[in-house]
């Protein structure tokens, strides 16, 4: 049988286990050499589309471990999956966001779309 100070000692070490894992899903951050997202006034030098990416991240329920700014998750995601491929740049980005409910749980999907391409 557990004693009051075992008890305690285990609660603290699934709250460190937890924050952990926590933590090691929610922290992405692009590097600072990651493509940058240009406009079409941007594009002074001829280029090559290498694909078009598409991020999504489906939410049932409330998520609360993704920021309130979609726009800037959606941005990022794009970004580091640019950085995967090689790419220079990202253009034609778009973040979007749709809300259904299923019976009386919400269901959000969220999606970030954008070209990645390569300068000749």
């Amino acid at each position: 049988m557990f004693r009051a100070n075992n008890l305690s000692i285990l609660f603290i070490l699934l709250l460190a286990f937890g924050t952990i894992l926590n933590g090691c899903s929610s922290t992405r951050s692009s590097s600072n050499d990651s493509p940058p997202i240009l406009s079409q006034d941007e594009l002074i030098r001829p280029y090559v589309k290498l694909g078009r990416i598409v991020v999504t991240r489906e939410v049932i329920g409330t998520d609360y471990s993704i920021s309130p700014d979609i726009k800037a998750w959606g941005l990022s995601a794009i970004r580091l999956e640019a950085d995967k491929m090689g790419a220079d740049a990202i253009i034609l980005p778009e973040v979007t966001g749709r809300t259904t409910t299923y019976g009386l749980i919400p269901s959000t999907e969220y999606l970030a779309t954008g070209f990645a391409i390569k300068f000749k």
